[in-house]
């Protein structure tokens, strides 16, 4: 005689992120067994893998009990282990699902998963009844301060209360929270940048005008090397990090105190940064380079084999395995970055409105990427809810050498190109010391960051626009 085995089902709501679950429950004479919380069910039917940290439950020793629309700085797992109850959600997120509600009837046989920003409010219809909730993050008094509010009577939610109200038993706080047209929005989680000196950092500081989520730190405000620094963030405050901050001074890190440092930057506390991001349940995005390659193929994908020449590659690429530890992160590999501050592009500007003649290697192969496109194709990962993984983001365009890339600055700039001349890196390498090796190829194949959406800019209308703002 075979059993038939109730089903787990995870299903959607009219609230976006709202789920419903439907949990087996497991009869007999004696009464019933359920798996309130199994993990790996449940992500695979369809439940965000959102790793609570808290279980609490609250008891209602009376039918009526009625408690509070409270929208929580965190996401929840709700379920009934005795008893059943009525409730309710209002959307308290900004958008065009705002006020939106939905309500129904749970006993031990379903559960709900509710998203950060919608509130939740439900009435014991039964004695004795015991109500479970699973939260993404410790509790503590300076969180309620963080809590969005509406009113249980609110004439435009109208909410059928199966008991009315005047009959219930309710506090007096949740009695006099705001109506919906009061109540306030629920803000999102920020986005804190790492970095923020940097050609990546300033431009994804420029964002922030548009987008106030980005809260970016240089190194004078926010360390990333400071162990203490990092115990004083507010890690609750935020839902990614971005690492832009980097050691990148490729020659010196061939130099005893140069390897300490680009170690230290690139690796160790990148480490640290991960396994706090681990910790906090945090999306990791950090920036690498090609230099985590060796230069002897022509094109890199995201799957290719690291294999670093110098110091700066080698702490990389040590960066990079610390953050794959990480289960949510996005590891962006670019190359030839363009930004506000000292780069090539503007030395050649400079050089160009000179007398200088520069000599320029001709040898190394890739293309250039503007930190403005950088910081675009990053946060389309992020807005987009892309897949977590490897992403490369580089400029479009035919592959160039330095030496091709000086002739059109100084082109674009008015001046004649020939004035350009090439060398080769042995020949140039020779007149400096330290000198670190560079990869021969740099160019990285986009087709997986453009199957997503994001199409990269390219290079050379870039370049000119670039240019362009410097004149």
């Amino acid at each position: 005689m075979s059993i038939e085995i109730p089903e787990l089902t995870v299903a959607s709501t009219a609230i976006p992120g709202l789920l419903m679950i439907d949990l087996p429950l497991y009869e007999d004479q004696r009464g019933w067994f359920k798996e309130n919380w199994q993990r790996d069910k449940m992500v695979a039917a369809g439940l965000p893998d959102f790793r609570p940290v808290q279980n609490n439950i609250s008891f209602n020793r009376q039918a009526g009990t009625t408690r509070g629309f409270h929208a929580e700085p965190w996401d929840k797992y709700i379920s009934v282990a005795t008893g059943s109850i009525f409730a309710v959600w209002v959307d308290l997120r900004p958008g065009e699902s705002f006020g939106q509600s939905i309500s129904m009837r749970l006993g031990p046989d379903r559960a709900v998963f509710v998203p950060r920003g919608v509130a939740n409010a439900f009435q014991t219809l039964e004695e004795n009844t015991a109500y479970t909730y699973l939260v993404t993050e410790h509790w503590s008094a300076s969180s309620r301060g963080q809590y969005s509010y509406v009113n249980l009577a609110d004439p435009e939610l109208a909410i059928p209360w199966p008991i009315p109200l005047d009959n219930a038993i309710v506090s007096e706080a949740d009695l006099n929270h705001p109506n919906l047209a009061d109540a306030a929005p629920v803000a999102e989680k920020k986005i804190l940048v790492l970095g923020g000196g940097g050609q990546l950092g300033r431009a994804l500081g420029q964002r922030h005008a548009e987008d106030p989520r980005l809260d970016v730190y240089g190194r004078e405000e926010l360390d990333l090397c400071s162990a203490t620094a990092l115990d004083q963030i507010d890690w609750q405050a935020y839902s990614h990090v971005i690492n832009a901050a980097a050691y990148t001074s490729v020659d010196a890190a061939e130099t005893p105190s140069g390897r300490q440092r680009a170690w230290q930057v690139n690796a160790t506390a990148v480490q640290a940064l991960a396994a706090r991001c681990l910790e906090h349940g945090l999306v990791l995005v950090h920036v690498s380079t090609d230099y985590v390659f060796d230069g002897m193929e022509k094109v890199y994908s995201e799957d290719s084999i690291i294999a670093p020449l110098g110091v700066y590659g080698q702490s990389k690429a040590a960066g990079e395995t610390a953050v794959r530890s990480v289960p949510k992160h996005y590891l962006v590999r670019t190359s030839w970055v363009i930004g506000h501050g000292t780069n090539f592009v503007d030395t050649m500007a400079r050089l160009a409105r000179s007398d200088i003649s520069p000599m320029v290697v001709d040898d190394q192969i890739g293309r250039l990427t503007f930190a403005g496109d950088l910081a675009a194709g990053i946060m389309h990962l992020i807005d987009h809810d892309c897949a977590y993984g490897t992403y490369n983001i580089q400029g479009n365009g035919a592959p160039l050498s330095w030496y091709s890339v000086a002739k059109q600055v100084f082109s674009m700039c008015g001046q004649d190109p020939q004035r350009v001349s090439s060398t080769t890196t042995e020949e140039y390498s020779s007149t400096k010391s330290p000198f670190a090796p560079r990869p021969r190829f740099g160019v990285l194949d986009t087709t997986k960051i453009r199957a997503t959406g994001f199409c990269p800019q390219d290079q050379l209308v870039a370049l000119h626009d670039y240019l362009s703002q410097l004149r």
